[in-house]
């Protein structure tokens, strides 16, 4: 393992994308995603994650001079298209928007149709959360997950964002309908250890910790077993529906994952009646959390998305890990 500075990360991003005819602030703009996503630990959806961007770009999957374009609307309720661009500037611009309808209605919802990988979720939960919104999001991917009970997939791991603003950083959960997400076991197959608990099945149809025998069946478990089946399956259909968009089966049929479908919902609480007690109860409420009992003294008891700024806080000092075949790659595009 390397350990690279931020800004040498960010800035060889950048370098690659100007060369895929990125204009300089949307180089700069996906760059600066993709390099924060591997300082705040989430590596399988950064430096792990660009070459693989890359290639979409070379195929055809991703339209770098695309722009979103809003399609209907209804009060708060705005369907956008896409068009095949860069799933990260689409996702910037759509929970820019669910906050900008939130400012005029108290919520604000954006469907966005035939976009792409968002990468990591979690980036528009905190932009969201950071500028005082509460907000949820999700999107569908192709089929990647089975239905509870099956052995073929039928379901997406669908990842699902909430986030709530807080004085010391935001609270963001952001989580796969599949116990690890694909990204995550990658990333722990590269570096050939096994996942904390069972993640999916082996080919004698097992529960298994071996990211590499799950990464082979492509049977990863859902979160609570049926109860994560059943509510990626709303997710998907509920994407489909608000975005006007394609369905997870529909993704599935294509050659490779594009044209998703995400939702972005941004809450305005400033005129709520309860609006000047909220930031008091969210501190309340982490406060006694944290003060649950460990079961031993190793345990650390962290809220969503705190282990993030633990993270960003290290990596920033001691530079970013990253595998040296994945940076090898990254240098040579």
């Amino acid at each position: 393992m390397l350990r690279i500075q931020y800004e040498d990360m960010r800035d060889e991003f950048e370098r690659v994308l100007l060369k895929y005819d990125f204009t300089p602030s949307k180089a700069r703009v996906c760059a600066r995603v993709f390099a924060e996503n591997s300082l705040e630990g989430v590596y399988s959806h950064g430096a792990n994650r660009f070459p693989r961007f890359i290639h979409d770009i070379k195929a055809k999957h991703v339209f770098v001079d695309a722009e979103p374009e809003k399609m209907t609307w209804a009060g708060a309720f705005e369907q956008w298209n896409g068009n095949h661009g860069p799933g990260i500037l689409n996702a910037l611009v759509s929970a820019d928007r669910a906050m900008e309808l939130a400012k005029q209605y108290g919520i604000g919802c954006v469907g966005l149709a035939h976009t792409n990988h968002w990468m990591r979720g979690g980036t528009y939960g905190r932009k969201v959360a950071n500028a005082g919104y509460v907000y949820m999001g999700w999107t569908n991917t192709i089929p990647n997950m089975p239905a509870w009970g099956a052995i073929d997939n039928k379901l997406g791991n669908n990842p699902m964002v909430l986030a709530v603003p807080a004085k010391n950083g935001p609270i963001v959960l952001d989580m796969a309908m599949s116990q690890f997400s694909y990204g995550k076991m990658e990333d722990l197959a590269m570096k050939n250890r096994q996942l904390p608990v069972a993640g999916g099945f082996n080919k004698s149809g097992q529960l298994s910790t071996d990211p590499k025998e799950i990464l082979k069946t492509g049977r990863p478990l859902s979160i609570g077993c049926w109860k994560g089946a059943g509510l990626s399956l709303l997710l998907d259909i509920m994407a489909a529906i608000l975005s006007g968009g394609l369905a997870s089966f529909q993704i599935g049929l294509q050659d490779a994952e594009y044209n998703v479908s995400q939702v972005f919902i941004a809450f305005d609480t400033t005129n709520l009646i309860n609006s000047h007690r909220i930031s008091a109860l969210v501190r309340h409420i982490i406060k006694d959390y944290k003060n649950s009992m460990p079961e031993s003294e190793s345990t650390g008891i962290l809220f969503p998305g705190e282990r993030v700024l633990l993270t960003r806080k290290e990596n920033l000092e001691k530079g970013i890990p990253v595998n040296q075949s994945v940076w090898d790659t990254i240098k040579g595009l």
